[in-house]
């Protein structure tokens, strides 16, 4: 049998008090790369999303298979005493902790950052919170969508003389799940260095305002409020899509090179030699004209046909494909984002794979999503040395 390679965060160990979608993003991340995850669910009921459909696989929904994989999942009565002391015995010896409670709730309940470090100054601990744990906002829900309007992105998204628009995934929520992985990384790698751990507060508004990139510094230089442009470009022209005789593809000149290739492959010399329309500034100063232009042009073929002759010049576009053509793409099947897991209830379930291709210390995909408290047991005898009768009791008080 050959040698099992070992994964990048191999012996890491994460208490994951997170749900629904940021929190549990994160620690899937960390679970992918190899660190064990012991995900805390509210006895009986456990994670929101678990009843988040349909659709259903196995009696679970969809929406919590998608973000749960690789976790072993332990049910524990946070409200009781008890409970809470399982906590704080498994922080002992955890590595990093996970939460997105209200600020302050875990440091009510004697498990927040400070009580913790007391007993493992090496412990990591992320909290995740829809504004942060300090500001005048402080104490408000934050949901993903709340976010999204308040944040900015709905009101450049949309088209151009309607309504705002939310984007059609929750966006927020799984940027700041990266963020809270990216400071998570980095607090471990310091901890090599300073051989202690660190609170880290990571705020769904921060992480949305953090994305802004080029429309936020286009305010930020100009002073001007940026506008809805539907699915145009507000710095580049053209770059956006197109309908065709079949369908739409997706058209992206990102410099006046490709645009000259663009004319020049599509035999629009009259665009190509047009002045208004020379440089990329100009392009965009005279969309209002240009564009529709373009729309008329592109319908005269089909829209496979415009991405053979397109790529064959060089300019990047794709035709625009629906989910189910996302995941038979042969490029997404070659590239391993299509994974299929053994599934204790579901039989054999599908799952996006990991975006994360390294070359010695490969990501591994082996551990479904976890039926609620499926560890419960396991976790109590490993890590803390519970007996079988103890573990009885604290099932008859609604402890686990």
């Amino acid at each position: 049998m050959p040698e099992r390679t070992p994964t990048p965060l191999e012996g890491l160990l994460v208490l994951d008090l997170s749900r629904v979608l940021a929190g549990p993003y994160c620690t899937m991340m960390l679970a992918d790369l190899g660190a064990q995850v012991l995900k805390v669910e509210i006895p009986g009921r456990g994670d929101d999303t678990r009843q988040w459909g349909p659709p259903f696989a196995g009696g679970e929904a969809a929406y919590y298979l998608c973000v749960n994989r690789g976790k072993k999942s332990i049910t524990l009565n946070l409200k009781s005493e008890e409970g809470r002391e399982i906590v704080r015995r498994l922080a002992e010896r955890a590595d990093v902790l996970v939460e997105n409670f209200y600020p302050g709730t875990m440091d009510e309940w004697g498990i927040g950052y400070e009580a913790l470090r007391a007993r493992n100054p090496r412990l990591i601990y992320c909290a995740i919170t829809g504004y942060g744990q300090t500001g005048p906002y402080r104490d408000r829900p934050g949901y993903d969508f709340i976010i999204q309007a308040q944040g900015g992105i709905m009101s450049i998204t949309g088209p151009v003389e309607g309504p705002p628009m939310k984007v059609g995934l929750a966006i927020v929520d799984v940027t700041a799940g990266m963020y809270a992985t990216i400071a998570i990384l980095a607090a471990l790698w310091e901890r090599e260095r300073s051989g202690e751990g660190q609170y880290i507060d990571i705020a769904l508004l921060d992480s949305h305002v953090a994305w802004l990139i080029n429309v936020g510094s286009n305010y930020l230089v100009s002073g001007e409020r940026p506008k809805r442009y539907g699915n145009a470009h507000p710095n580049i022209v053209p770059y956006e899509p197109f309908p065709t005789s079949d369908g739409w593809i997706a058209v992206g000149v990102g410099n006046d090179r490709q645009w000259r290739d663009l004319c020049a492959v599509a035999g629009w010399d009259d665009l190509a030699q047009d002045p208004r329309f020379a440089t990329n500034p100009l392009r965009v100063q005279n969309r209002d004209i240009l564009i529709p232009i373009l729309q008329e042009r592109f319908r005269a073929r089909c829209a496979r046909e415009w991405e053979e002759f397109l790529l064959a010049a060089n300019i990047p576009c794709a035709p625009i494909q629906y989910i189910d053509e996302v995941f038979s793409d042969p490029q997404v099947l070659e590239r391993g984002m299509v994974v299929e897991l053994p599934h204790p209830t579901a039989g054999r379930i599908r799952v996006a794979g990991s975006p994360l291709k390294l070359s010695r210390t490969p990501v591994r995909l082996e551990e479904p999503p976890p039926l609620l408290g499926q560890h419960t047991e396991e976790i109590l005898r490993t890590f803390l040395g519970y007996t079988g009768d103890e573990i009885d009791r604290l099932r008859e008080q609604g402890v686990i």
